[in-house]
């Protein structure tokens, strides 16, 4: 197991930069969202550094004139990690930690690092080991510099392989070992899934730290671990829920994220394995975040990956309470935080077909609704699928 090392607030200096695929406002939000990981990871952010470049630079990936001025800023300042928003490669990795002579880490790093500490259960923590050592894998030579000459001469002759070579090879057997171990543990909970009997199964989506463990526990009466920093789920919970007389099945799952690693979406396969079983997704929103729109994209492209976007979904809008209206006059431009509450309901009203519900689940405003809501929409599917269960639904008693 790559064990994650817990930081004491390292001092952290963020990079990013402005390009075709991204205008300034765009990475303004990409590096707000990196402190709030780099912070999650046990980091304290003191600078944030843009260029403006058509293209990486293949060895430092941004320019040398940059690299120059944050090298300067790392002596002065006892800056011990330097945090990319893209992804390095590995060379591009290794000549910055050499030229900067600090930990140098990208998005992805910094994420598989988040969910090494917050990996509970046996599985998930398989899941973000197999993750890690794949993407450690190609940026073994980088950690084995000194030892890259193949020993040789009179007595030092030895079997052939060098000892990066010896890594390569470990590492290699590791993965093997590791996709074993989580195809067994699919196998498993292929069968649990099967076991779970004729209820319904909704599945909470939605991007990471918008309240879908608050809105879980609140309906299911559970304590699942709840918190305001990035991916606090981790591990998928599922939960028997009951409201009037109808039961159903809830799960919670891992929140998504922009630019999400590939290798842990691959290695969490089995985790969304669940939203996949699910019969009806609640995707869930942070109404108060300014780039509540891109999540809502970034989520149904997810979706759309693993082929869940057909997928009955109600939307559902949540932390009303933290909604600010900004004040707009003539001569600003529309953002999305000068619309009214009212507004944006109106908007997702239309665009969803009226499939889409407001709530705060920390205070229970309209709470009520949201279980009439999901009580309705898992009545029609339970009907469609068992005809004969009318005597769950507490109506058809008056009638």
């Amino acid at each position: 197991m790559i064990e994650s090392k817990k930081s004491n607030f390292e001092r952290t200096v963020l990079v990013g930069v402005i390009n075709e695929s991204q205008d300034e406002e765009k990475l303004k939000e990409f590096l707000e969202e990196l402190e709030f990981l780099s912070v999650t990871a046990g980091g304290k952010v003191v600078k944030k550094y843009t260029q403006r470049i058509n293209s990486p630079n293949p060895k430092t990936f941004i320019g040398k004139g940059k690299i120059d001025e944050i090298q300067k800023y790392i002596k002065s300042n006892d800056v011990s990690i330097v945090v990319f928003d893209d992804e390095l490669s590995p060379t591009q990795q290794s000549n910055i930690e050499r030229l900067l002579k600090c930990k140098i880490l990208d998005r992805t790093a910094l994420i598989l690092d988040i969910f090494a500490q917050r990996a509970k259960t046996s599985y998930a923590k398989t899941q973000v080991e197999l993750a890690q050592y794949e993407y450690l894998l190609p940026r073994l030579k980088g950690l084995w510099t000194h030892l890259e000459r193949q020993k040789g001469g009179i007595g030092m002759r030895g079997p052939g392989e060098t000892e990066i070579e010896t890594d390569r090879r470990i590492v290699r057997d590791k993965i093997s070992l590791l996709k074993k171990k989580i195809y067994t543990i699919d196998k498993q909970m292929k069968v649990q899934r099967g076991n779970r009997g004729s209820l319904v199964r909704v599945a909470l989506v939605g991007y990471t730290n918008v309240g879908k463990s608050t809105i879980m526990n609140m309906l299911s009466k559970s304590k699942v671990f709840a918190e305001d920093k990035l991916f606090a789920t981790l591990d998928t919970t599922v939960r028997k829920v009951v409201i009037n007389t109808l039961p159903f099945l809830l799960t919670d799952t891992v929140g998504f994220i922009r630019k999400l690693p590939t290798q842990l979406i691959e290695s969490f396969k089995s985790t969304l394995e669940e939203v996949k079983d699910a019969d009806i997704l609640l995707h869930i929103v942070d109404i108060s975040h300014p780039s509540f729109e891109d999540h809502i994209i970034s989520v149904n492209k997810i979706l759309s990956e693993i082929n869940c976007h057909n997928k009955y979904s109600l939307m559902i809008f949540n932390k009303i309470d933290n909604y600010k209206q900004i004040d707009f006059n003539d001569s600003s431009t529309k953002i999305n935080g000068h619309f009214s509450l009212m507004q944006w309901r109106n908007t997702w009203m239309n665009k969803t077909n009226g499939k889409a519900l407001f709530i705060s689940a920390k205070n229970k405003i309209n709470f009520d609704n949201l279980r009439k809501e999901i009580y309705e929409i898992v009545k029609n599917v339970d009907m469609s699928h068992y005809p004969k269960n009318d005597y769950l639904y507490p109506e058809y008693f008056s009638k």
